[in-house]
């Protein structure tokens, strides 16, 4: 029965980036380079871009970069760039949120680049270095 178990949280792994125990979350990359991943809420949803870009956008300071976008209750977009603090941008012109099968389950760690990123049920909190950002449906902060 235990083996049965393993095998299952393993497919679970392979099939959505699910980890079998609580602890560092992985996602592959997009053959375009890039990594997505959703809260399990579908209520945010986060790209990131390594540095030097995709094949399908380059950010403009060359990157790495971490965007992530909050759906309710208003749409939001959070930017956290090689260096700086974090941008938090309302009008969003390209609202596409959060189709990814890379679910980042609550109480996880993810790590890429120079960023981190805790999955909670109270929300997902982004860092790189004294700079970052925190997204709820409740609270917003960027620092």
């Amino acid at each position: 029965m235990r083996g049965t178990g393993l095998a299952l949280a393993a497919a679970a792994m392979l099939a959505g980036g699910l980890p079998a125990l609580a602890g560092q979350q992985f996602f592959p990359a997009s053959p375009s380079g890039y990594i997505e991943f959703v809260m399990p809420s579908n209520n945010v949803g986060c790209i990131y871009t390594p540095a030097g870009g995709s094949s399908v956008y380059v950010p403009a300071d060359g990157g790495p970069e971490l965007q992530c976008d909050r759906v309710a209750p208003s749409y939001l977009r959070f930017i956290l760039s090689a260096s700086g603090p974090a941008q938090v941008i309302s009008d969003v012109a390209d609202a596409s949120c959060c189709g990814s099968a890379n679910v980042f389950a609550y109480g996880n760690t993810w790590k890429a680049g120079p960023y981190v990123c805790k999955s909670a049920t109270t929300g997902l909190t982004c860092s790189r270095g004294a700079h970052g950002f925190r997204i709820s449906k409740a609270n917003i902060k960027a620092y």
